[in-house]
Protein backbone atom coordinates (compact mmCIF):
# COMPACT_ATOMS: atom_id res chain seq x y z
CA UNK A 1 0.00 0.00 0.00
CA UNK A 2 1.34 3.49 -0.90
CA UNK A 3 2.53 5.77 2.21
CA UNK A 4 0.90 8.61 0.57
CA UNK A 5 -1.98 9.76 -1.09
CA UNK A 6 0.08 12.47 -3.25
CA UNK A 7 3.34 13.36 -3.24
CA UNK A 8 4.91 16.27 -4.35
CA UNK A 9 8.77 16.47 -6.34
CA UNK A 10 9.81 19.68 -7.30
CA UNK A 11 12.65 20.23 -9.90
CA UNK A 12 11.31 16.86 -11.67
CA UNK A 13 12.67 17.51 -15.19
CA UNK A 14 16.07 17.62 -13.60
CA UNK A 15 18.37 14.74 -14.05
CA UNK A 16 17.97 13.58 -10.02
CA UNK A 17 14.06 14.83 -10.32
CA UNK A 18 13.94 12.27 -13.49
CA UNK A 19 15.26 9.24 -10.97
CA UNK A 20 13.38 10.42 -8.17
CA UNK A 21 10.47 10.17 -10.39
CA UNK A 22 10.86 6.56 -11.19
CA UNK A 23 11.99 5.58 -7.87
CA UNK A 24 9.50 7.11 -5.65
CA UNK A 25 6.43 5.89 -7.72
CA UNK A 26 5.84 2.71 -4.98
CA UNK A 27 5.82 5.37 -2.17
CA UNK A 28 2.75 7.29 -3.29
CA UNK A 29 -0.68 6.99 -5.20
CA UNK A 30 -0.43 10.30 -6.89
CA UNK A 31 2.88 11.66 -7.37
CA UNK A 32 3.15 15.78 -8.89
CA UNK A 33 5.36 16.46 -10.51
CA UNK A 34 6.69 20.47 -10.97
CA UNK A 35 9.59 22.06 -12.99
CA UNK A 36 9.61 25.19 -15.00
CA UNK A 37 10.21 23.31 -18.20
CA UNK A 38 8.05 20.83 -19.62
CA UNK A 39 8.58 17.05 -18.30
CA UNK A 40 7.56 13.72 -20.21
CA UNK A 41 3.66 13.27 -20.08
CA UNK A 42 2.60 12.56 -16.92
CA UNK A 43 1.43 8.68 -16.87
CA UNK A 44 -1.66 7.52 -15.35
CA UNK A 45 -0.23 7.44 -11.35
CA UNK A 46 0.94 11.34 -12.13
CA UNK A 47 -0.16 14.96 -12.13
CA UNK A 48 2.98 17.97 -13.96
CA UNK A 49 2.76 21.26 -13.47
CA UNK A 50 5.17 23.59 -15.22
CA UNK A 51 5.54 26.85 -12.91
CA UNK A 52 8.52 29.13 -11.74
CA UNK A 53 9.66 28.83 -7.85
CA UNK A 54 9.52 32.35 -7.54
CA UNK A 55 6.00 32.50 -8.52
CA UNK A 56 4.45 31.89 -5.46
CA UNK A 57 0.72 31.50 -6.31
CA UNK A 58 1.66 28.57 -8.50
CA UNK A 59 4.18 26.92 -5.13
CA UNK A 60 0.56 27.26 -3.59
CA UNK A 61 -1.44 25.46 -5.64
CA UNK A 62 1.00 22.95 -6.55
CA UNK A 63 1.51 22.13 -2.16
CA UNK A 64 -2.15 22.20 -1.62
CA UNK A 65 -3.05 18.29 -1.07
CA UNK A 66 0.07 16.92 -0.75
CA UNK A 67 0.64 15.02 1.86
CA UNK A 68 4.85 15.41 1.47
CA UNK A 69 7.63 17.57 -0.53
CA UNK A 70 10.36 16.56 -2.41
CA UNK A 71 12.01 19.51 -2.54
CA UNK A 72 14.78 19.23 -5.27
CA UNK A 73 14.17 22.64 -7.53
CA UNK A 74 16.56 24.84 -8.15
CA UNK A 75 19.39 27.03 -9.59
CA UNK A 76 21.67 24.04 -10.98
CA UNK A 77 25.22 25.02 -9.74
CA UNK A 78 26.38 28.33 -9.75
CA UNK A 79 24.06 30.68 -11.88
CA UNK A 80 24.37 34.39 -11.84
CA UNK A 81 23.21 35.96 -9.21
CA UNK A 82 19.22 36.94 -10.29
CA UNK A 83 18.67 33.33 -11.02
CA UNK A 84 19.96 31.91 -7.52
CA UNK A 85 17.76 34.66 -5.55
CA UNK A 86 14.60 33.73 -7.35
CA UNK A 87 15.08 29.67 -8.73
CA UNK A 88 16.68 28.95 -4.84
CA UNK A 89 16.10 31.80 -2.35
CA UNK A 90 12.46 33.08 -3.48
CA UNK A 91 11.79 29.57 -4.19
CA UNK A 92 12.76 28.29 -1.12
CA UNK A 93 10.91 30.56 1.06
CA UNK A 94 8.19 29.92 -1.13
CA UNK A 95 7.71 25.78 -0.39
CA UNK A 96 8.12 25.98 2.90
CA UNK A 97 5.91 29.00 3.38
CA UNK A 98 3.51 26.90 1.25
CA UNK A 99 4.00 24.36 2.89
CA UNK A 100 3.33 25.79 6.36
CA UNK A 101 -0.36 27.52 5.11
CA UNK A 102 -1.85 23.97 3.55
CA UNK A 103 0.05 21.98 7.01
CA UNK A 104 2.51 19.76 5.20
CA UNK A 105 4.66 18.40 7.78
CA UNK A 106 7.86 17.14 6.04
CA UNK A 107 10.00 17.94 3.60
CA UNK A 108 13.34 16.59 1.64
CA UNK A 109 15.05 19.10 0.80
CA UNK A 110 17.97 18.76 -1.90
CA UNK A 111 20.84 21.18 -0.42
CA UNK A 112 24.60 20.34 -0.88
CA UNK A 113 28.11 19.23 -0.72
CA UNK A 114 28.40 23.54 -0.93
CA UNK A 115 26.73 24.41 1.34
CA UNK A 116 30.61 23.61 3.74
CA UNK A 117 32.51 23.48 0.50
CA UNK A 118 35.48 25.55 2.33
CA UNK A 119 36.13 22.61 4.53
CA UNK A 120 39.57 21.24 4.19
CA UNK A 121 39.56 17.48 2.78
CA UNK A 122 41.85 16.40 5.48
CA UNK A 123 39.93 18.52 8.47
CA UNK A 124 36.71 16.14 7.55
CA UNK A 125 32.82 17.33 8.26
CA UNK A 126 29.48 15.77 10.66
CA UNK A 127 26.33 16.93 10.01
CA UNK A 128 26.96 19.44 13.03
CA UNK A 129 29.90 21.28 10.48
CA UNK A 130 28.75 24.77 10.38
CA UNK A 131 28.21 26.48 6.97
CA UNK A 132 31.30 27.34 5.01
CA UNK A 133 29.85 27.98 1.37
CA UNK A 134 31.82 28.15 -1.56
CA UNK A 135 29.83 29.97 -4.30
CA UNK A 136 26.45 31.79 -4.52
CA UNK A 137 25.12 28.39 -4.97
CA UNK A 138 25.98 27.35 -1.56
CA UNK A 139 24.61 30.40 -0.03
CA UNK A 140 21.51 29.18 -1.23
CA UNK A 141 21.74 26.29 0.19
CA UNK A 142 22.73 27.27 3.50
CA UNK A 143 19.44 29.86 3.91
CA UNK A 144 17.03 26.97 2.91
CA UNK A 145 18.71 24.77 6.01
CA UNK A 146 18.65 28.02 8.03
CA UNK A 147 14.69 28.50 7.05
CA UNK A 148 13.95 24.80 7.61
CA UNK A 149 14.89 24.96 10.64
CA UNK A 150 12.80 28.08 11.64
CA UNK A 151 9.74 25.98 10.14
CA UNK A 152 10.32 23.41 12.20
CA UNK A 153 11.24 25.06 15.66
CA UNK A 154 8.55 27.59 14.91
CA UNK A 155 5.77 25.10 13.21
CA UNK A 156 6.55 22.10 13.80
CA UNK A 157 7.98 21.12 9.98
CA UNK A 158 10.10 18.09 9.49
CA UNK A 159 13.09 18.68 7.16
CA UNK A 160 15.63 16.42 6.07
CA UNK A 161 18.29 18.57 4.43
CA UNK A 162 20.43 16.35 2.27
CA UNK A 163 23.85 17.81 1.31
CA UNK A 164 23.92 15.80 -1.60
CA UNK A 165 27.85 15.50 -2.89
CA UNK A 166 28.54 13.95 -6.45
CA UNK A 167 25.69 12.19 -7.83
CA UNK A 168 26.02 10.84 -11.68
CA UNK A 169 25.88 7.14 -12.85
CA UNK A 170 29.54 6.37 -12.10
CA UNK A 171 32.30 8.48 -10.21
CA UNK A 172 33.71 10.56 -13.34
CA UNK A 173 37.09 11.82 -10.86
CA UNK A 174 39.39 10.71 -8.83
CA UNK A 175 37.63 13.71 -6.13
CA UNK A 176 34.61 11.09 -6.69
CA UNK A 177 35.93 8.55 -5.38
CA UNK A 178 34.91 10.14 -1.83
CA UNK A 179 31.69 12.26 -2.89
CA UNK A 180 30.00 9.50 -5.19
CA UNK A 181 26.09 8.78 -4.31
CA UNK A 182 24.44 6.14 -7.25
CA UNK A 183 20.88 6.66 -8.35
CA UNK A 184 20.06 3.79 -5.93
CA UNK A 185 21.28 5.04 -3.16
CA UNK A 186 19.86 8.74 -3.50
CA UNK A 187 16.15 7.31 -3.88
CA UNK A 188 16.68 5.11 -0.79
CA UNK A 189 18.13 7.84 1.25
CA UNK A 190 15.55 9.68 -0.18
CA UNK A 191 12.21 7.23 0.93
CA UNK A 192 14.08 6.93 4.23
CA UNK A 193 13.75 10.14 5.34
CA UNK A 194 10.32 10.45 4.06
CA UNK A 195 9.35 7.20 5.83
CA UNK A 196 10.92 7.43 9.40
CA UNK A 197 8.68 7.86 12.31
CA UNK A 198 10.99 11.14 12.96
CA UNK A 199 13.20 13.76 11.61
CA UNK A 200 13.15 16.47 13.27
CA UNK A 201 15.83 18.95 11.63
CA UNK A 202 17.96 16.66 10.24
CA UNK A 203 21.06 17.30 8.02
CA UNK A 204 22.78 13.84 6.25
CA UNK A 205 25.46 13.72 3.68
CA UNK A 206 24.28 12.73 0.58
CA UNK A 207 27.45 9.95 -0.32
CA UNK A 208 27.36 6.12 -0.91
CA UNK A 209 29.23 3.69 1.02
CA UNK A 210 32.57 4.75 -0.72
CA UNK A 211 36.09 4.08 1.15
CA UNK A 212 37.32 7.35 1.01
CA UNK A 213 34.63 9.88 2.15
CA UNK A 214 34.97 13.79 3.67
CA UNK A 215 31.82 13.77 5.66
CA UNK A 216 30.21 11.56 8.29
CA UNK A 217 26.54 10.44 8.85
CA UNK A 218 27.43 8.32 12.09
CA UNK A 219 25.21 11.16 14.27
CA UNK A 220 22.17 10.27 11.85
CA UNK A 221 21.53 6.62 12.23
CA UNK A 222 18.22 7.34 13.16
CA UNK A 223 17.25 7.28 9.35
CA UNK A 224 17.90 4.07 8.57
CA UNK A 225 20.09 4.70 5.78
CA UNK A 226 22.17 1.78 4.51
CA UNK A 227 23.78 2.80 1.07
CA UNK A 228 24.88 -0.50 -1.11
CA UNK A 229 26.72 1.16 -3.67
CA UNK A 230 30.30 1.76 -3.58
CA UNK A 231 33.16 4.02 -5.57
CA UNK A 232 35.58 1.48 -4.73
CA UNK A 233 33.99 -0.49 -7.64
CA UNK A 234 35.26 2.42 -10.26
CA UNK A 235 38.60 3.09 -8.56
CA UNK A 236 40.70 1.37 -11.23
CA UNK A 237 39.28 2.66 -13.90
CA UNK A 238 38.81 6.65 -12.49
CA UNK A 239 42.69 6.11 -11.64
CA UNK A 240 43.79 4.73 -14.90
CA UNK A 241 41.94 7.89 -16.96
CA UNK A 242 42.47 10.60 -14.37
CA UNK A 243 45.34 11.88 -13.22
CA UNK A 244 46.45 12.95 -9.57
CA UNK A 245 46.35 16.79 -9.35
CA UNK A 246 48.23 19.21 -7.47
CA UNK A 247 47.03 18.97 -3.50
CA UNK A 248 47.24 22.73 -3.34
CA UNK A 249 44.42 23.37 -6.38
CA UNK A 250 41.75 24.97 -4.33
CA UNK A 251 39.84 22.55 -6.18
CA UNK A 252 41.32 19.86 -4.27
CA UNK A 253 42.76 21.39 -0.98
CA UNK A 254 38.80 22.14 -0.35
CA UNK A 255 35.82 19.43 -0.51
CA UNK A 256 33.55 21.97 -2.80
CA UNK A 257 35.82 21.04 -5.85
CA UNK A 258 35.71 22.82 -8.93
CA UNK A 259 33.34 25.69 -7.25
CA UNK A 260 36.22 26.91 -5.07
CA UNK A 261 37.97 27.71 -8.42
CA UNK A 262 34.83 29.86 -9.52
CA UNK A 263 35.03 33.52 -9.43
CA UNK A 264 31.72 35.56 -9.16
CA UNK A 265 29.10 34.13 -11.75
CA UNK A 266 27.98 37.42 -12.73
CA UNK A 267 31.80 37.93 -14.02
CA UNK A 268 32.37 34.76 -15.24
CA UNK A 269 32.48 33.45 -18.66
CA UNK A 270 32.63 29.99 -17.60
CA UNK A 271 28.33 30.34 -17.79
CA UNK A 272 28.40 30.69 -21.52
CA UNK A 273 30.22 27.42 -22.47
Amino acid sequence: MPRFNRLLITGAAGNLGRELRRGLAPLATTLRLTDRVEMAPAQSHEETVVCELSDFDAISNAVEGCDAIVHFGAAPVERPWAEVLDSSIVGGYNVYEAARRHGVQRIVYASSIHAVGYERREVGADTDTPHNPDSLYGVSKCFVEDLAKLYFNKWGIESALLRINSCYPKPRDRRHLATWLSFADLIQLVERCLVSERIGHTVVYGISDNREAFFSNHKVAHLGYRPVDSAEDYRAEVEAEVAPGDPFDPGIEYVGGFLCNYGHPDESEYLES
